[in-house]
């Protein structure tokens, strides 16, 4: 016995299959979560890559600060400084150890290099943007919320070496995150002081 429904006569329903339209909707839907999914692997793959470069940065220049202030907090003066670009550089002597230490930073390979004529020349910071620094007297002036320094000048305004007891530096080091410098940079700041200064 055959017992297949059939259909009415004079109507005709298929019997499987999409209509255009179905079609067109699966197809927009798909696009969609294809679309979602896309988004949500970039924006994970733009996370991981940041982390990775914060990591890199905070540690590099947790590094820098550590080889460069364990040095300079010994040294007994400043003799030179650069400040045309695009080389920046501050030279000091370490005069009991017979050291000299210079610091040089190129704006046009972003590189901080520290050499020491114990240790040599090392490129301590890449993707370096920015670096400057600032020479203070020994003498601070002490308020209720803040501590001020002076600059290294004489009494004409003219920068000297002589008086400086304390070096304040400050770098700006970036990233690329998928080839675009966007979100990833680290601040560092230092105040020195010259301690084997007399």
């Amino acid at each position: 016995m055959n017992c297949r429904a059939r259909n009415p006569v004079g109507s005709w329903m298929p019997s499987a299959g999409f209509t255009l339209v179905e079609f067109m909707v699966c197809v927009a839907l798909g696009v969609l979560v294809l679309g979602v999914v896309v988004s949500l692997t970039t924006f994970s793959t733009r996370s991981f890559v940041s982390l990775g470069n914060y990591a890199d940065l905070d540690n590099q220049s947790r590094n820098t600060l550590d080889a460069v202030c364990r040095d300079l907090r010994q040294a007994t003066a400043v003799l030179a400084i650069q400040t045309n670009l695009p080389v920046l550089s501050l030279t000091l002597t370490n005069a009991n150890l017979g050291q000299a230490m210079k610091l040089t930073w190129n704006s046009n390979a972003a590189t901080f290099v520290y050499s020491n004529s114990y240790y040599g020349a090392q490129t301590e910071l890449t993707g370096c943007d920015t670096w400057n620094f600032a020479l203070f007297q020994r003498t601070p002036q002490v308020t209720a919320t803040n501590i001020t320094f002076f600059l290294a000048t004489n009494g004409a305004g003219v920068l000297d070496l002589t008086i400086c007891k304390l070096v304040d530096m400050s770098w700006k080091c970036s990233r690329t995150i998928l080839s675009q410098k966007i979100n990833t940079e680290s601040v560092q700041t230092a105040q020195i002081v010259l301690r084997n200064k007399p």
